[in-house]
């Protein structure tokens, strides 16, 4: 890997009420037990964060996006859905949304063929790395890039079915609150974006904060 892979803590079981940081186009992963509630911020209001959860029972089985349309009847999850796994269990529920509600769960994580695609020669920092260096920083793996959850990401599609690449229009300091509903490991990066304007109209990546809460 290009870069060190950091951790709120070497087992990835965070210090409950703490607020961390998730520096700019860095990922962590934190372990959550049934019945926590893991809060995302975005600081600045025009960070996208890629989000993931996996079993800790067995990381094969993880938070789907495919899977979630079917459970919900609907593209976007709402304050209240219980978000599911690829074997249609629930792992999480989004209990809380400051924002506006706008996110994304269609495109898929950025990676170097992605920025190659871009017109970038060499290493970019990217979310599906992220995901791996997070996990191995508290001593776990994946061999899984599932599509993620990409809170607070704006791309609306047209009529015609083209997609637009927008800001956030969440604002500084919204936030998003989720329960988990089985033992699991979330994983959060701060997408390093910066060649097209989803992290803001001047695509700077940016800073996030969370914290995990007892049951």
């Amino acid at each position: 890997m290009h870069k060190r892979a950091t951790a709120a803590s070497a087992d990835g079981v965070p210090q409950l009420g703490r607020i961390y940081e998730i520096p700019p186009r860095q990922g962590r992963a934190v372990h959550l037990a049934r019945g926590q509630t893991l809060t995302i911020i975005n600081s600045r209001g025009t960070q996208v964060c890629d989000f993931w959860a996996f079993s800790r029972v067995d990381r094969r089985e993880y938070l789907s996006m495919e899977h979630l349309h079917a459970s919900l009847s609907r593209i976007t999850p709402m304050e209240g859905d219980t978000l599911v796994t690829n074997r249609r269990q629930p792992i999480l529920v989004f209990l809380e949304d400051t924002s506006p509600g706008v996110h994304d769960t269609v495109i898929a994580a950025c990676d170097p063929p992605r920025y190659r695609q871009l017109g970038i020669d060499g290493f970019h920092d990217s979310c599906a790395a992220n995901l791996q260096m997070a996990m191995q920083a508290i001593g776990e793996n994946t061999d899984e890039i599932p599509s993620p959850f990409n809170v607070w990401m704006n791309t609306p599609v047209r009529a015609d079915g083209t997609i637009e690449w927008l800001p956030p229009v969440s604002k500084p300091g919204d936030w998003v609150r989720f329960r988990a509903e089985m033992d699991c490991i979330a994983v959060m990066s701060a997408c390093p974006q910066d060649l097209i304007p989803i992290n803001g109209q001047d695509a700077a990546p940016a800073e996030l904060h969370f914290r995990v809460d007892a049951r």
